[in-house]
């Protein structure tokens, strides 16, 4: 309702300023620094008026002398030199809260919308750096279904690349296994094939180093791999789909589900690079290098992407560096791979995987999967996106807007503007996480901020094993608290709490923080964490139960708050206010969209949760001795709640039964 109300004031400003100054601006809405001066204020008159040569007072007062009567809005005055405050009205306000005109208009469903998230190397065990691509993904994801969005949510999978031929070269070279050596590994149910994998792929990184030479077995086993068929490339189908399995199991524990895994095999095995190949020579977007250090390659000119290179990193490549396409010795980079891939999750391509179901969740979300298979049954119309969002860490942003360039190269400008990526900075470890995990420091690692990881050289924390120290904590604390409760229900208690604490840890920060995860920080009870907000919906919770218990009966609020009684409550200043931020859920997506920043609902939350916490501690709900205060209280503890649920659901966090 909030957001309903910040767009009909936008666009009676917008029409203001256009029937005035014959002006096209996009109106800004601020938040008031003091409560009293109103809900809303606006800025606009300070933009103007260096372009109009006016006091900006003079503006403001014009442009609110013109706006006549707004649905939901009291008054207007201008303040301070400029300022154009804006007043709800209150007890109208709260009526339309009453009548459940929560929600601002959904979006348009008719374009679809692709998520690409988490896109693990299948090699080795999912690790904490992961964790943050698949959370913020899924999180955007989910704060665009809340907006009423079509979105398609991919999970691509490298099973030809360097970093599974190296696992495949060791369990072949240095452990001299058979493909039944390998399934036995996997059927063992006492070590996880991923972990197996993990240690394999640090020791074979390590021998690259010792033997040089070894590297000529990364190359006959990437050359069996992209060929598709040999025991090696079966041995590789093998091992990539069971880390695969792994993988979406572990995502599955923080609620990440996907809809398709589109792999790269098949885009080597169905031609889509070739097809993508023969459009970008036909385009002269690529050229045949015959001399210098990329001789015999196909290479993209950095003219292409020379603009967009330099704004993501000026010192990623020099004015005469062009980056490879397609190597001298025949095979594709990824880089080009993504372009067939960017080209087909449009449409573009002129070509289709196959599909095949993959599983499905426990709720009956099939997942598929692609395959070059022919006779496998009709999957659902994947990709032929309006919007593309590729989760990727930043040290991307270069190769991205090489995708990027390439797509503007065949004449596919309008989906270059349409290729997002949605970049963040790494994930480390605080001293202390390390040491909890069993991580052994240096006197001079420990007094850093945080530990930097490296999956090749096998320092890191497994994601499966992060969480399970997660719940760990948290049982020991769900115990203590309430040793009563039966074990099953203390360990779900214990779970949603630890998952709730990872996920919230992992969306506070802005995109381009890097973050130094700390166990104890985010199991906090206190402060900005999961818990603790998941603690103001549980308490709110208690407040509804404990009135129920001691005899009383939830009224239909509706007809129990009368337009007197909801006048007379939204005149408490304190109320009015916890009641105005609860219904901002909706306009804290809408921003948090606008900004591709999930942390802004993060925050809302938080703020939302402390400001209950702050009602909690200062009012008597179930003591309330007038019924109509009484109905009123026990109307905002429930909206309240609901808010942060609602919130909370689009974070990815369950509320617990207890705390």
């Amino acid at each position: 309702m909030f957001q309903d109300i910040e767009e009909k004031l936008a666009a009676a400003i917008a029409r203001q300023l256009n029937a005035k100054f014959g002006l096209s601006l996009k109106v800004t809405l601020e938040q008031p620094k003091q409560s009293s001066f109103g809900e809303l204020a606006v800025p606009v008159a300070f933009q103007l008026a260096r372009q109009l040569k006016r006091p900006p007072k003079q503006i403001a007062q014009e442009l609110a002398s013109g706006l006549g009567t707004v649905e939901g809005i009291a008054s207007f005055e201008i303040a301070g030199n400029g300022y154009i405050n804006v007043h709800l009205d209150r007890a109208r306000y709260a009526a339309g809260l009453l009548a459940g005109s929560t929600a601002a208009a959904p979006d348009s469903k008719e374009k679809k919308i692709v998520v690409e998230h988490t896109n693990i190397n299948p090699n080795k065990a999912a690790h904490i750096g992961h964790l943050r691509n698949a959370i913020l993904g899924d999180t955007f994801v989910r704060m665009l279904r809340k907006r009423g969005r079509s979105v398609e949510v991919q999970n691509y999978i490298d099973n030809t690349g360097v970093q599974v031929a190296d696992v495949v070269a060791a369990f072949h070279r240095l452990e001299s296994k058979t493909l039944a050596d390998v399934q036995t590994l996997i059927d063992n149910p006492s070590e996880p094939f991923d972990y197996i994998c993990w240690d394999l792929y640090a020791r074979i990184s390590a021998y690259y180093k010792e033997a040089p030479e070894a590297l000529a077995w990364r190359a006959e086993t990437l050359h069996a791999i992209e060929a598709g068929h040999g025991a090696i490339a079966e041995l590789a189908h093998v091992v990539a789909d069971a880390i695969v399995k792994a993988h979406i199991k572990t995502m599955y524990r923080l609620g990440i589900e996907y809809d398709v895994l589109p792999r790269e095999s098949e885009i080597l095995h169905l031609q889509f690079w070739a097809k993508a190949f023969e459009l970008l020579k036909q385009r002269a977007a690529i050229y045949y290098e015959e001399q210098g250090k990329n001789k015999g390659c196909w290479v993209m000119p950095s003219s292409a992407f020379r603009e967009a290179a330099a704004e993501a990193d000026p010192a990623a490549e020099s004015e005469d560096d062009s980056k490879v396409i397609v190597r001298s010795n025949g095979t594709v980079t990824y880089v080009g791979k993504d372009i067939a891939y960017q080209l087909w999750k449009f449409g573009l391509l002129g070509r289709d995987f196959y599909y095949r179901p993959w599983s499905s969740y426990p709720d009956g979300h099939a997942l598929w999967v692609t395959t070059d298979d022919p006779t496998a049954p009709v999957g659902p119309g994947f990709g032929h996106a309006a919007k593309v969002f590729n989760v990727i860490d930043s040290r991307q942003s270069y190769l991205q807007d090489v995708v990027v360039a390439g797509l503007r190269a065949l004449g596919f400008d309008e989906q270059a503007d349409a290729s997002v990526h949605f970049s963040y900075e790494m994930v480390a470890l605080s001293p202390r996480t390390c040491i909890e995990m069993g991580i052994e420091l240096s006197e001079e690692d420990k007094r850093r901020p945080y530990v930097e990881v490296s999956g090749r050289k096998g320092l890191g924390v497994k994601a499966d094993d992060l969480i399970d120290k997660l719940i760990q904590t948290a049982l020991a604390e769900v115990e203590d608290r309430h040793p009563e409760s039966p074990p099953d229900q203390r360990r779900r208690v214990a779970e949603q709490i630890a998952v709730g604490a990872l996920r919230y840890f992992m969306l506070k920060f802005t995109r381009n923080s890097v973050i130094a995860f700390d166990f104890h920080e985010a199991l906090s009870f206190e402060g900005e964490t999961g818990p603790y907000v998941q603690y103001a919906a549980v308490r709110a919770g208690n407040i509804l139960r404990k009135y129920v218990d001691r005899g009383g009966a939830i009224p239909d609020f509706n007809t129990a708050l009368t337009p007197e009684a909801l006048n007379v409550f939204v005149q408490s200043e304190d109320l009015w206010q916890l009641l105005l931020l609860a219904s901002k859920a909706d306009s804290a997506i809408v921003r948090a969209i606008g900004s591709g920043e999930p942390a802004h609902v993060a925050k809302y939350a938080f703020q939302l949760a402390q400001a209950f916490n702050n009602f909690y501690h200062e009012t008597s709900v179930i003591a309330e001795e007038d019924p109509n205060k009484r109905a009123a209280l026990l109307w905002l503890t429930h909206y309240a709640r609901e808010q942060l649920l609602a919130t909370l659901n689009v974070l990815g966090i369950e509320q617990p039964a207890y705390m």
